[in-house]
């Protein structure tokens, strides 16, 4: 099974991810972009800039594309045009559409971790709040609007109920593992 996590900084998504990968026996959780981008001897700014963010949403596309079943994703290609969508970018003139299908064409569930009254309450603050609440925007409006057609199969669950019930809720719409 291959889920991703898509989310605004600052949502719960590593710890969330971390919380799937100790408790789906046989899954890993992926490098986040940024760290693979890193590694590879990427030095980012701060705050991104739009090129920053085509970085990580290439990477991001690698990642999906080529990581095995038994992989939980914490960030997607979505979280990436949703931060160029934030800034002003156009996110269809940002990525093939063809291999953004392709990418996604794996996933068996992307969830969204949104922003809440109880994230913005239990939750430390997060850095760059106006870019924060424009990438939530721009994600929830691309991720249902999906107007590149990337993930017009993948089941979309979106996290608006209690941080302490997100695992459960997860758990409980994993497709059944088929005989």
């Amino acid at each position: 099974m291959r889920i991703a996590i898509s989310g605004t900084h600052g949502t719960g998504k590593s710890t969330l991810a971390e919380a799937l990968g100790a408790r789906l026996p046989g899954h890993v959780v992926a490098d986040e972009p940024y760290y693979l981008a890193e590694e590879e001897g990427y030095e980012f700014s701060f705050p991104p800039a739009p090129e920053d963010y085509r970085a990580m949403l290439a990477c991001s596309m690698r990642s999906l594309r080529d990581a095995p079943s038994g992989t939980i994703f914490d960030r997607t290609p979505l979280d990436y045009l949703a931060y160029l969508a934030a800034i002003g970018a156009d996110p269809a003139e940002q990525v093939d559409a063809a291999a953004l299908r392709r990418a996604f064409a794996g996933l068996d569930l992307l969830v969204l971790t949104v922003i809440t009254p109880e994230t913005e309450r239990i939750l430390p603050p997060a850095e760059l709040p106006g870019l924060r609440s424009r990438m939530n925007e721009a994600l929830l409006e691309l991720a249902y609007d999906d107007p590149l057609d990337a993930w017009p199969d993948t089941p979309v669950l979106e996290l608006t109920g209690p941080l302490d019930a997100r695992l459960a809720t997860v758990l409980g719409a994993l497709p059944t593992p088929r005989p």
